[in-house]
């Protein structure tokens, strides 16, 4: 359903520049990157403030622009992964257990780009962000239990991106953005099993968020004349803070979250009349 609503803002957006030439990119991006995050809960002296490193994962996906005219073209980009982790929760030894979990993340932008000059473009848009988690864990009281939740938000982000020729064909490319994201809720529900009996849940419960961050990234494509494909190697850096501090419910006051690594993209380019 997302992907319907994607298609009809391009289709809303193209429609009226219908009478110029419009030149079509499309391609493949993958991201190669390490991740961490750090809890700060509103249970401090019992729980502490946790983090944890991410194992290196793939995320890839479809890459497409649309050039409307010499000024205006329009960006899509969409990300997945599938990756786990593991963290240490309680900080007091007689309470200490760690949870294993697994994470499937979806993260795109779309974005109109307005050029200002041959060097530089503004650029405003939606991003969408998304994670499924499912935690399981030991704990003393409570036996084996289960977790899982669903995390889902977008808005609005703007940005600047510069381009510098090197030679005809290849560039180096910068891009700094921010974005800040709403949501209807993050759903949680858990329960817990002692003995292969169900003891404890399912607690379902939905708790309130907003996401704020940057996205930046620098790189060096090389465009394949006879071939009209460009080939993109660069480097990413995400941060955002998911906060829950406005709302009930919730033990974590907010969330810092890191992501950084390599890129790499190819993409192939169609003219129409």
């Amino acid at each position: 359903m997302k992907l319907i609503y994607i298609i009809f803002i391009f289709i809303g957006v193209i429609v009226p520049f219908k009478g110029y030439a419009i030149d079509i990119t499309a391609g493949v991006t993958a991201w190669y990157a390490w991740g961490s995050k750090q809890e700060y809960t509103k249970w401090n002296s019992i729980r502490g403030n946790n983090s944890c490193v991410y194992d290196p994962t793939f995320l890839y996906g479809p890459v497409i622009a649309v050039r409307l005219n010499d000024y205006f073209n329009l960006t899509f980009v969409y990300l997945y992964s599938k990756f786990s982790y593991k963290e240490n929760v309680y900080k007091d030894i007689e309470d200490k257990f760690f949870v294993d979990s697994k994470v499937k993340r979806s993260d795109s932008d779309l974005a109109l780009n307005y050029r200002l000059n041959n060097s530089f473009r503004v650029f405003a848009g939606a991003k969408y962000l998304s994670y499924e988690i499912s935690s399981s864990f030991d704990d003393i009281y409570d036996g084996h239990c289960y977790s899982s939740s669903k995390h889902k938000s977008i808005g609005p982000g703007l940005g600047v991106s510069g381009t510098y020729p090197v030679t005809d064909n290849i560039f180096l490319l910068a891009t700094l953005s921010g974005f800040y994201l709403f949501s209807t809720g993050e759903k949680f529900e858990d329960y817990g099993v002692y003995d292969d009996k169900y003891i404890d849940g399912p607690v379902n419960m939905t708790v309130g968020y907003n996401e704020y961050g940057i996205n930046t990234n620098i790189s060096a494509a090389y465009y394949i004349t006879g071939f009209s494909t460009t080939i993109n190697l660069g480097f990413r850096f995400q941060y955002f803070i998911t906060d829950y501090s406005g709302y009930k419910y919730s033990y974590i006051d907010r969330i810092k979250n890191m992501f950084y690594g390599i890129t790499l993209s190819a993409t192939y380019t169609l003219g129409f009349d």
